[in-house]
């Protein structure tokens, strides 16, 4: 695990610092400034529809600048949309300020691509390892994201805009960083050589389809209940320095497994890694149909940040076996795209639903995708264990 992996986990660390910090705070903006309620979580839609649209261009741009310089635009964006985004607060524009968050999208997509970076930095067979690392980074966001929207939101006269502008210095932070890193050189493309399959090829290859499903769906599931989490809390009467609590125990749960799950997916395999992780999440809606108190609700944000943890990394190192070295810009393309758009569809109805519906019905209906995921699990690991024909 060297210096540059290391270095990684940190960008993770202020990558998720930005989007906890988003979560936080973006529907609460959102519901202060939107013309109907129904609306308030239209930024926090807006971050992941941004995410869906730019991942063609973040994959264009990762094969021809390279992984440092594709990362750096990625973060010069997270500034200037930082910085718009604090503009829309002060003004009170809802309209400028969900086009503040569709422009930082394209930073989520250039940083959603550091877990397979990571691979990149370390041996093969230290892979998982890597990948399990650089995703504990996000522990940083864990405790600075809650804490950033809780003291930076009174900085300026319009709430949450100081928020806004500490993102824009957080980037800065991230530059200056990735200045001193190394990454291994775009290689150079020979006439003639393969160019692997196609888009449509690579989903109708069982292991990579599944770890598609499972990433996106589990991903889709916990952001529907996190990005309602603080509008729900608001809603029972619960003052917004709870929901900050709540997040970053959520956060925690999400990345400090990080430091063992490349372990044990080395020794147990991913898809019974994904299997706990599904049933961490049938748990937490357990525990979120129990009750509404704040003990409730921590341990079962805490809960979803576990079961994410095993499922996500599970089926990003699932995907890291299904595609070749020739078709990792075009696999990784359509993970990111298939995972941000099913955020973009959960972003939305988090905000109609658990204003309309309640959030009850949020955690009833999060059964469902779950249950897609498990029944896949189950069919693919059913279909690894025939013997092969002779």
């Amino acid at each position: 695990m060297n210096r540059n992996l290391w270095l990684l986990a940190v960008l993770q660390g202020l990558f998720l610092t930005n989007n906890v910090t988003f979560i936080a705070i973006n529907g609460l903006v959102g519901l202060s400034l939107a013309p109907y309620g129904w609306m308030a979580t239209l930024p926090v839609m807006g971050y992941v529809v941004g995410g869906a649209l730019f991942t063609g261009i973040v994959a264009r741009s990762q094969a021809r600048l390279g992984r440092k310089r594709a990362f750096q635009l990625g973060l010069l964006v997270a500034m200037g949309s930082a910085l718009l985004c604090a503009y829309a607060a002060g003004t009170r524009n809802f309209w400028l300020l969900c086009a503040g968050t569709l422009i930082a999208g394209f930073y989520a997509a250039n940083a959603g691509l550091y877990r397979f970076a990571s691979a990149e930095l370390a041996p093969p067979q230290a892979r998982e390892k890597a990948v399990s690392l650089v995703m504990a980074g996000g522990l940083i966001g864990a405790v600075a994201g809650p804490w950033l929207a809780t003291h930076t939101r009174d900085l300026a006269e319009a709430p949450f805009a100081g928020a806004y502008l500490a993102l824009a210095g957080v980037a800065v932070l991230a530059l200056v960083m990735l200045a001193v890193m190394r990454f291994p050189p775009v290689p150079a493309k020979v006439p003639g050589a393969p160019a692997g399959r196609s888009v449509m090829q690579l989903l109708r290859q069982p292991v990579f389809a599944i770890a598609a499903m499972a990433g996106a769906l589990g991903f889709g599931v916990m952001n529907l209940l996190m990005a309602s989490t603080p509008l729900a809390m608001q809603m029972c009467g619960l003052p917004f320095a709870d929901a900050a609590f709540v997040l970053q125990w959520h956060v925690i749960g999400m990345f400090a497994p990080g430091f063992f799950t490349g372990h044990l997916i080395k020794r147990f395999g991913a898809l019974p890694v994904m299997g706990v992780g599904i049933t961490l999440n049938f748990v937490c809606i357990l525990v979120a149909l129990s009750g509404v108190e704040l003990h409730q609700f921590t341990l079962a944000l805490f809960l979803l940040g576990l079961g994410w943890n095993f499922l996500f990394t599970g089926s990003t190192t699932l995907a890291l076996t299904s595609y070749a070295p020739e078709e990792r810009d075009r696999a990784q393309a359509v993970l990111n795209f298939l995972l941000f758009a099913t955020l973009s569809l959960t972003s939305l109805a988090s905000g109609v639903l658990v204003t309309t519906q309640g959030w009850a019905w949020l955690n009833v209906g999060s059964l469902l995708p779950m249950a897609v995921v498990a029944g896949g699990l189950v069919w693919l690991g059913m279909r690894q264990a025939r013997p092969v024909a002779a």
